[in-house]
């Protein structure tokens, strides 16, 4: 019993010490969010006196936060849709149907994996312009599913392998068209799967800053990461209100891991068990 314990003690131990040093940045941007510039000035580290909610309210409304958060919410959520739609048709394409090539297109997907987007992103950059998209929503949305569908099509591929084809050849018996089989049967089923796909994706097109300063170059345009990216420079001497704008960036991505954690796990090891 002693060596258990021991046992968990040491593992405990260091996994509070990880949880302590990821939640501090949190609560120091927290309470340096409520500080007068005066406060912060004279201690940094010390806890606020009393709130003063006037900073994220200046970072909402006159640096712009709210114009920000709405243009990442479209664009998110119209890319998280067009990756959902195409990547469960492609994973269920290559993980239930029968034809010429289907292991050698799963097998682009994956290597897609392994490209930085470093690597892409001029000639990417120069389609966009010749194509008219720069700084339009339809060409950052256009981007982030260039981005993120291989990952996409091989979380969705992985998990509709687990389903049994026999599922999917009764379901042809009875007269369903590949299209009916794909909407009636392996879209319900592949539910959890896309659920976790989803969030996972919302999470990187949330959190990216390159592709959209590439894309949104112009500020009434920007998303909300660069919007932040932009306040370092701006409100240099303002800290308090640029810690506001780190805040108002941050509560999204927190609330969605605390609300669904256990569906960002389960879309990690989507696919990777049979049954």
């Amino acid at each position: 019993m002693t060596g258990r314990r021991l046992g968990m003690w040491a593992a405990a131990i260091p996994m509070t010490l990880l949880a302590l040093a990821t939640i501090y940045p949190l609560l120091f941007t927290a309470n340096v969010a409520v500080k007068t510039r005066r406060e912060y000035i004279l201690d940094r580290f010390s806890l606020a006196t009393s709130p003063h909610w006037d900073n994220i309210v200046t970072a909402w409304t006159s640096v712009g936060m709210a114009r920000y958060f709405l243009n990442s919410l479209i664009m998110v959520t119209a890319a998280v849709v067009l990756l959902l739609l195409f990547g469960s048709m492609a994973g269920f394409a290559l993980s239930q149907l029968r034809f010429r090539g289907s292991s050698v297109l799963f097998l682009g997907c994956l290597a897609a994996l392994f490209i930085p987007f470093q690597v892409i992103m001029v000639p990417l950059t120069r389609v966009m312009a010749v194509s008219g998209l720069i700084d339009t929503y339809p060409g950052l949305i256009l981007s982030y599913v260039a981005q993120f569908l291989p990952f996409t099509v091989f979380l969705m591929t992985s998990y509709y392998k687990t389903i049994p084809t026999e599922i999917v050849d009764a379901a042809r018996i009875d007269g369903n068209t590949t299209y009916g089989i794909y909407r009636r049967i392996m879209l319900p089923m592949g539910t959890p799967a896309l659920l976790s796909v989803g969030i996972l994706n919302a999470l990187f097109c949330w959190n990216d800053v390159l592709i959209a300063l590439l894309m949104m170059p112009s500020a009434g345009n920007r998303t909300l990461m660069v919007g932040v990216t932009s306040l370092r420079g701006q409100y240099s001497n303002d800290i308090p209100t640029f810690a506001s704008g780190v805040l108002i960036a941050a509560v999204p991505v927190l609330m969605l891991y605390l609300f669904l954690q256990r569906q960002i796990a389960d879309g990690v090891t989507a696919g990777s068990t049979k049954g």
